[in-house]
């Protein structure tokens, strides 16, 4: 019997599970060894039982049931492994609530109405749930599997604001407000955890399509008072025009609504009097409402997109058509006050996409609350996490997932991808011109359709383009390049892999039964694999390990792990496609696919190899991914200048989400027309586009160039005279210098659960300036990140977030915290800061980052206030660190003195440095310095693992 069977018996039979029940109970609650259990005579959200249980004394695990419920189902958590532990907690009851508390937290219940408030050590509100009635549970029936939609409404405090739930496209960093769907797709990643300026966190147990934030329904496009050009009400003027001559229209519409949003929507199209690859369309005339406020406009495009409010551009999009973008537009209205509006649309080939939809302002009882509502679930099943600062919350999410695993050394390095190297000859012609050329290189990825065109997923290379594949694989390790591949959870039906998959029902069956085909020469039927199957999981890791880890590939590249089976479906045609689940219906468990997908490939290499690190980079993500060795890349975006400011918000929220390690497509994914055969004025702008981000690249936590045509090594975007290949060239060079402070801030991810990209409320939740900004992140504890994201700009307007002072990384110039300034950026640099108060540690010179050992160490300590840094290393590529192999140097500068202490080294492995050369270099407010690694310096400590300390000059 597979899961889904069991799952449904037990859910539609009696289950009674009480542990240990103590004699301490009364007639509201049950007193447990784990907790408490509160029956409700009546409660606001229907729920009829709750169960409250501290996993810590900061962390408290809520369950919830309906009065229609026999017991509580079996709880069964994909993301969570953290069982409740032995937890002193203490419950009480009076006339008006229920409660339990911690050491650290205090749950109440009220008797009256069943919500529930969470209190700190100090008796303040932490979170208490809304009193608008808004049904918890809603009975369900989904592929004939009993479930219930699931929704939670909490009230926000004052300047309260919300981050983390996945990676999101549409450049917003604080959620307050907004509407955020929890929808796996291409570019766009869910995670049910959100996390408060307030100092606690959610953790939503659910593995449904979830919204957050403001969960109200978008409404169409005539939510608003519409006008057309000729200011009939009503509607707007729809002019379609050939694109060659756009001037000349050739028909008009009246249209009340934009809704050609999926592949299923193309019929809306007026296809029979212009064709769409052929047409410009403009959409023109006025809106107003009778409800002051702001309107917050989904836009949905694939195309070029412009859009103008009162004259004013306020979109100006690309996006190819097989994977379209959204982006959300806020339009403040006054009341009865007409705006003008106007979109031009240019669709891209025979199929692209336009939608328009609006949520409009926010009743008075919604309008300072944030909630979380599921489409389906078996119970309310979510962790409350509490912390000091947001560092602790993440900590105590990562108590609750799993810890993050270390990802090897080497892959803090620079790696090179294009989609795609074709030939064993193409990928080792570009290894041996990086190490030609000296450009620093760690990992080489060879991405799809190394295959026979036929065979996707084989996993076997085609020996027409990779003659000898193991050869190819030395020749790569001999110039200590690391290999990663590409494999997807996808088969073609017609030979023999498929075939043993599909005896073994380890497939979704719908797409071949639909006879999809997908967009590889003739069109092949293909489907993918139920990854919620153990036996299944196991299959795909025995035929990766086979042919490929076998070979000696280094780490893993799992593509299209949404999953993605054909792009711009509706999701519930997505649903159908992998229905059933070994799990159960496809509805509940929609999002969970890359972390049961990941967690396969992690579990069977550690199983065949217990040594080296396993690496994996998907597409998609999901709570819990950080325990499998994985990272998530933002998937193909657009190589525009909108998408690459994107990439910042959509880092920092992926971070805050208590996954460390994140990447994107530097230079972006999908490549405008005009990139591919570029005139002079184009040319310039791509080198321009790819040095910016490049800059930006070298500062998220992976260093990885990866996309579509042009070719993305630096001497293919420029010659090396070029200030561009410079640019970039001096960013790898000096990501390889950073590498003792970038490699210990991966190994605090694990030690002490840290974040390496910090949206600015981790370092500065008191400056609610910088909490908010979308722009601008901190790497580490010490380096502020400005990116440059308009094209020729040689200034960057940024903030310095308050409270200490900041230094120019470059010059080392001084500048005081707390202001606005419009910093120098000239086309080869990105301003960064460094926050006073800061020791950064570097080394030499790599072209790889085993190539030398970190002697000597050059520090440099940014005085002004007092400083500290604790420089981590381990071996690089094993798992000994979780066994204790592991050192520790910490480094004490204190300003009143001018002296840099070194403590005794906690902690050796194989292969450490007994002694080496600490050189120092003091900056302060009245002593700039540029950065120079080889600058000389009076301050030289040869340090052999004892405590030392040095007045510094």
């Amino acid at each position: 019997m597979n899961n889904f069977k069991a799952k449904s018996l037990l859910f539609m039979g009696s289950f009674f599970l009480y542990l240990h029940v103590s004699a301490q109970e009364g007639k509201d609650y049950v007193k447990t060894a784990k907790g408490i259990e509160v029956t409700l005579g009546h409660s606001l959200s229907g729920i009829k039982k709750l169960r409250l249980e501290p996993v810590t004394d900061q962390i408290i695990h809520v369950r919830g049931i309906s009065a229609i419920a026999e017991g509580f189902p079996e709880s069964k958590s994909l993301m969570a492994i953290k069982t409740n532990s032995d937890v002193k907690f203490s419950a009480t009851s009076d006339a008006q609530r229920v409660s339990l508390s911690t050491a650290a937290v205090k749950v109440e219940v009220s008797k009256e109405t069943g919500l529930i408030t969470y209190r700190d050590a100090n008796n303040n509100i932490l979170l208490a749930q809304s009193k608008i009635a808004e049904p918890a549970l809603k009975a369900k029936v989904f592929n004939g599997e009993p479930s219930y939609q699931i929704t939670q409404i909490f009230d926000a405090q004052e300047n309260e604001a919300y981050y983390g739930l996945g990676q999101h496209q549409q450049g917003i960093v604080n959620y307050r407000g907004r509407r955020v769907d929890l929808v796996q797709y291409n570019t766009e990643i869910a995670v049910p955890f959100v996390i408060s300026n307030k100092n606690y966190g959610i953790l939503w147990d659910n593995y449904s399509i979830t919204r957050a934030g403001d969960i109200r329904d978008y409404e169409p496009l005539s939510a608003m008072r519409l006008f057309s050009k000729d200011n009939k009400e009503g509607w707007l003027t729809a002019s379609y025009a050939n694109k060659t001559e756009p001037n000349k229209p050739l028909f008009t519409t009246a249209v009340s609504e934009l809704s050609i949003n999926w592949l299923t929507d193309q019929h809306k199209f007026p296809s029979d009097r212009i064709k769409l690859q052929d047409a410009l369309v403009t959409y023109e005339g006025s809106v107003s409402s009778g409800l002051s406020g702001l309107y917050q406009l989904q836009l949905k495009y694939a195309g070029y997109i412009k859009v103008w409010f009162d004259g004013k551009l306020v979109a100006d999009y690309w996006r190819q058509a097989w994977n379209a973008g959204s982006a959300v537009l806020d339009l403040n209205l006054q009341k009865d006050k007409k705006t003008k509006v106007k979109i031009e649309w240019i669709p891209d080939g025979g199929e692209s996409y336009i939608g328009l939809e609006v949520l409009p302002p926010a009743p008075e009882t919604h309008k300072n609350t944030f909630a979380l509502s599921s489409e389906s679930g078996s119970a309310l099943d979510y962790y409350f996490i509490q912390g000091n600062d947001a560092d602790q919350v993440i900590s105590g999410y990562r108590t609750v997932t799993g810890k993050a695993v270390l990802m090897p050394k080497w892959a803090m390095g620079f790696w090179q991808s294009r989609e795609r190297y074709k030939t064993q000859d193409e990928i080792l012609a570009t290894v041996k011109e990086f190490r030609s050329r000296k450009i620093p290189l760690d990992n080489i990825v060879l991405d799809w359709s190394y295959w026979k065109e036929p065979e996707w997923g084989s996993q076997s290379f085609d020996p027409a383009r990779f003659k000898d594949p193991d050869q190819m694989i030395k020749t790569i390790h001999n110039q200590h390049v690391n290999l990663m591949i590409s494999v997807w959870p996808k088969f073609n039906k017609g030979f023999d892999i498929y075939d043993e998959f599909d005896k073994n029902n380890y497939l979704y069956k719908r797409n071949i039964e639909d006879g999809r085909k997908d967009w590889i020469g003739k069109g092949y039927s293909n489907t993918f694999y139920d990854a919620f199957n153990p036996k299944g999981r196991e299959a795909l890791w025995s035929l990766m390990n086979k042919r490929l880890y076998s070979k000696g590939i280094d780490a893993w590249w799992m593509d299209a792990t949404e999953p993605d089976m054909h792009s711009n479906l509706p999701v519930e045609i997505r649903k159908e496609l992998m229905t059933p689940t070994y799990e159960g219906s496809a509805t509940t468990y929609f999002n969970a696919f890359p972390l049961v997908n990941a967690k396969g490939v992690y579990e069977g290499q550690r199983k065949t190899n217990p040594q080296d690190r396993v690496f994996i980079l998907t597409r998609s993500a999901y709570a819990g991914l950080q325990r499998y060795a994985a990272a998530a890349w933002s998937g193909d975006i657009a190589s525009r200048w909108e998408d690459m400011k994107a990439q910042i918000g959509a880092g920092i929220n992926f971070s805050l989400s208590g996954m460390p390690y994140w990447t994107m497509d530097i230079g972006g994914f999908s490549v405008e027309r005009r990139y591919e055969k570029p005139n002079e004025a184009n040319l310039e702008e791509w080198r321009a586009l790819n040095t910016r981000w490049f800059q930006f690249g070298t500062f998220v936590p992976l260093f990885r160039a990866h996309g579509q045509y042009p070719f993305r090594e630096i001497y293919n975007i420029a010659p090396e005279s070029h200030k561009a290949y410079q640019s970039m060239l001096y960013y790898n060079k000096l990501r390889y210098r950073l590498m003792p402070y970038v490699y210990t801030l991966a190994g605090m991810s694990y030690q002490n659960d840290y974040t390496i990209m910090r949206g600015l409320m981790m370092d500065f939740p008191q400056d609610l300036k910088a909490s908010n900004l979308n722009d601008a992140y901190m790497f580490g504890p010490s380096l502020l990140i400005n990116p440059v994201y308009n094209y020729e700009d040689t200034k960057r307007s940024l903030y310095l977030p308050a409270g200490q002072g900041w230094y120019d990384l470059y010059s080392g110039k001084y500048l005081k915290g707390g202001q606005q300034i419009n910093a120098d950026a000239p086309y080869e640099r990105m301003p960064v800061y460094v926050k006073e108060g800061s020791i950064i540690p570097t080394g030499p010179e790599l072209q790889y980052t085993a190539e030398k050992k970190a002697d000597p160490l050059t520090v440099f300590v940014y005085g002004g206030k007092d400083a500290s840094f604790t420089l981590y290393e381990d071996e690089g590529t094993n798992y000994n660190y979780e066994k204790g192999a592991f050192s520790t140097i910490t480094m004490n500068y204190s300003e009143a003195n001018k002296t840099l202490s070194i403590a005794d080294r906690k902690g050796s492995f194989k292969g450490m440095l007994p002694s080496r050369t600490i050189r120092v270099v003091l900056i302060t407010a009245n002593n700039a310095k540029a950065l120079d690694f080889d600058q000389k310096t009076e301050n030289v400590i040869k340090y052999s693992g004892k405590a030392t300390s040095l007045k510094l000059k």
